[in-house]
């Protein structure tokens, strides 16, 4: 059989954003523990290191506590950051459903700001519909947010 054939179907999230900011400015938000709390969750543990664990609490699910397990995989200041970003639980169906992916935050300098890019990756589908479906609508809430943050709207 295909190998292909083999791996379940995974989707991603992808938003894009531009900011009258500098790179510098931007990384501070999506890297301080304190703003991280105001345009998401307070992260519990957090610091922008690779390898760092770290938590974050929401509502809880069927056999899911609600904590969602995260792991600093890549720190490139300025440019980008990434985290693994577990949770869910293997009885859970629909929310709170296993889910086992990567969220990344890349940034570019242009002529008028920075560019956010947003990509969580790694759901898979139909067992993570329903966090695909919620989180694709509230990742873009959630680039909203550290736009009022950065411009002090927050």
């Amino acid at each position: 059989m295909n190998e292909a054939a083999l791996k379940p179907d995974t989707q991603k999230i992808v938003v894009d954003e531009i900011f009258p900011h500098s790179p510098e400015t931007i990384w501070k938000t999506l890297t301080t523990a304190s703003l991280m709390g105001r345009w998401l969750m307070i992260p519990s543990g957090f610091e922008p290191v690779e390898g760092k664990h770290f938590t974050y609490k929401t509502t809880p699910a069927g056999a899911w506590d609600g904590t969602i397990h995260c792991e600093v995989l890549e720190v490139k200041p300025y440019e980008r950051f990434s985290y693994a970003w577990k949770g869910g639980h293997s009885s859970n169906s629909g929310y709170g459903s296993q889910l086992d992916t990567v969220v990344t935050f890349i940034l570019s300098k242009g002529e008028s700001g920075t560019r956010l890019r947003l990509i969580h990756s790694g759901f898979v589908l139909p067992k993570n519909d329903s966090a695909f479906k919620s989180m694709s609508e509230g990742w873009k809430k959630v680039i909203e947010n550290i736009g009022s943050i950065v411009d002090g709207k927050d």
